[in-house]
């Protein structure tokens, strides 16, 4: 796992002591190693700051350049099938001296051009500069695990892992995005390749980027997508669908215990991370180590006597860590860590508990990716049941209820947007419950949002990740593959984890589960009214202790009295004053403090919080 940033365009438009300030802005990307390229011209610059994983040695250091000298590259992340590859390109002729991953990437490219990307099985974001066609091209991984910022700066492109390093350049744009505010406020995290700063753009997951050198318009464009939505039948052998997908969870979790340090396995005692642990427990030649994390100030949360359960049957070398207290700077550190502002509070303990097991260890496997891929969130069964009753209720009806509850509830009140669902398709239902504020309440929320915004709300933007021939729970899955899991659990992860220097590895996000999960399994073992997840659970039933509590969703949180205090808001309201005042109406603001101790409440001020904090940090206008 690394940190990547470079510039391509005008030769010395950006001083490479700049850029090896920018790459030094994301040391905790990775401590072990740095390394800058400047091509003979000066138009291109690569930086990096390594993670060592695979192949601690020099060979495995970058920038890095091809056996032929032809292409230079800036890699973060793993190639699971790195050794596979190598094999096959050996075939081919080629020669390695190393035995990293990037070597194989840069081999990869040389045998199959930008092609080589559908190649790759594995999490990723590379920058590679083809020096014979004067052109850079950019990736990233399928699920979206690693991030990658681009804009056209400074008369070229200029991208980096993370926007703070972008934000190092004394000229670099710090405008706000009022398209963008609008679709923070309405998911609590932006979306797709938006970006909270006007002019700054991510790279999509499964989507390539390549530029010339030349000028123009970058030519991006997506490489890999979700198995078409297909008629699935009522026959399928569930028996069956069980052992494919133990076979092919095997087999990523396999390629995903290779490391050259210290690896474990994050067990929280639920489904997800128990599978992976009890595929892991099986398949490595060592005895698994797995890390639970005790909460023993919260009781009801502490889920360390189910995973304490599962270690033991499974014969694991187990060890339970008490989560280390945060300072009262927590928010503002983790404000400044994060990209762009995430209005999740589970941020606080994921950073708590990837800054207490880096102690002990490099590599981490997890279960993200498991309630995404098959059916694990309450909503989906609520969207099954909801389905049901618009069925029994008259279009005038469910139209009534839902006008209710938008203009009679305040935006975020529990059962509000299931109302408000009932009306229209229920495609448009799925767009309306991943929204917290909806577009008619903007002008409420801030006075930048009181005049006409772009054709394209955020609900719109929700709506088109929708494809209603998936049926439900579907075609709610796959939009919450395409945007909730990328540009909020995955971004949390990330960045949570490698402020801590820990790499975070996902086997559900392996690309071969994801297409079965998405290609080959019925919504009827996905959710239904009664039951979430249904699939894993039949091979949890296979696999896990039989005592333990399979059907128990508790997300890892910690109840937000403990920081949301009102110390807390009044030093935020006197430390971020000018930022609140630009961007929240005063009556919102007094309106959720006031309200504070609701979830509702809570969740929006954590939100504002989020928001006006990092502006602060990073001298964002608008």
């Amino acid at each position: 796992m690394c940190g990547i940033v470079g510039y391509a365009g005008a030769p010395g438009a950006l001083a490479p002591q700049l850029l090896t300030a920018m790459r030094d802005q994301m040391v905790h990307r990775g401590p072990d190693d740095c390394g800058l390229w400047v091509s003979k011209d000066g138009a291109v610059a690569l930086a990096h700051r390594r993670l060592a994983i695979i192949d601690l040695s020099a060979t495995g250091a970058q920038p890095m350049s091809g056996a032929h000298g032809n292409s230079v590259v800036v890699f973060n992340g793993e190639i699971y099938n790195h050794e596979e590859l190598r094999a096959e390109l050996k075939g081919r002729g080629a020669q390695f001296v190393g035995r990293s991953d990037t070597e194989v990437l840069l081999a990869a490219y040389d045998a199959w051009g930008e092609q080589c990307v559908t190649r790759l099985r594995g999490m990723f974001a590379f920058a590679l500069y083809d020096q014979a066609r004067h052109t850079l091209f950019m990736a990233r991984d399928r699920a979206g695990e690693k991030p990658l910022f681009w804009a056209l700066h400074r008369g070229g492109l200029v991208f980096a892992s993370e926007l703070k390093a972008l934000l190092l350049d004394p000229e670099f744009p710090r405008r706000l995005s009022r398209p963008a505010l609008a679709q923070y406020l309405s998911f609590g995290y932006v979306p797709g390749a938006h970006c909270i700063l006007e002019g700054v753009h991510k790279l999509r997951a499964a989507h390539c980027l390549s530029w010339s050198l030349a000028g123009g318009t970058p030519r991006i464009w997506r490489y890999w997508d979700l198995p078409a939505a297909a008629p699935q039948p009522d026959t399928a052998d569930r028996g069956a669908l069980t052992d494919e997908l133990e076979q092919l969870l095997g087999a990523a979790v396999a390629e995903q215990l290779i490391a050259d340090v210290p690896l474990a396995v994050l067990l929280s005692g639920g489904v997800d991370s128990s599978l992976v642990t009890a595929i892991a427990a099986r398949t490595s030649r060592h005895r698994v180590r797995t890390f639970t994390v005790t909460l023993p100030d919260d009781p009801q949360l502490n889920e360390a006597r189910f995973a304490r359960a599962v270690a033991e049957y499974l014969g694991t070398e187990h060890v339970e860590l008490p989560l280390d207290r945060s300072s009262v700077d927590l928010l503002q550190t983790l404000a400044r860590q994060y990209d762009e502002p995430i209005a999740d509070s589970s941020m606080i303990p994921t950073y708590l508990l990837a800054r207490t097991v880096s102690r002990h260890c490099k590599v981490v496997l997890g279960g993200d990716g498991g309630d995404e891929l098959f059916g694990g969130y309450l909503a989906y069964q609520a969207m099954v049941q909801r389905a049901r009753l618009r069925r029994y209720l008259p279009g005038s009806a469910r139209a009534l209820l839902a006008n209710l509850a938008r203009f009679a509830l305040p935006a975020g009140t529990r059962g509000r947007n299931s109302l408000m669902a009932l009306e229209g398709s229920a495609a448009d239902g799925i767009a309306q419950v991943a929204v917290w504020t909806d577009h008619a309440d903007f002008r409420k929320v801030s006075p930048l949002l009181a005049g006409p915004l772009p054709a394209e709300t955020p609900k719109s933007w929700r709506r088109a990740q929708v494809d209603a021939a998936r049926g439900l729970p579907g075609a709610a899955m796959a939009a919450d593959f395409r945007s909730y899991l990328p540009e909020d659990i995955l971004v949390k992860v990330d960045r949570a984890s490698m402020l801590s220097s820990l790499e975070v590895r996902a086997p559900f996000l392996d690309q071969r589960v994801i297409e079965f999960a998405f290609g080959k399994v019925p919504n009827r073992l996905r959710a239904t009214p009664g039951e979430r997840k249904i699939l894993l659970k039949t091979l949890a039933r296979r696999l896990l202790p039989p005592t333990l509590d399979i059907d128990r969703k508790q997300g890892f949180t910690i109840p937000m009295a403990h920081w949301l205090t009102p110390a807390v808001i009044d030093a935020w309201m006197a430390e971020c004053r000018a930022e609140i005042r630009a961007v929240l109406s005063e009556g919102e603001v007094r309106r959720l403090t006031q309200q504070r101790g609701s979830v509702a409440a809570e969740h929006g001020l954590f939100g504002m919080i989020m928001l006006t904090s990092w502006m602060r940090q990073y001298r964002v206008s608008v």
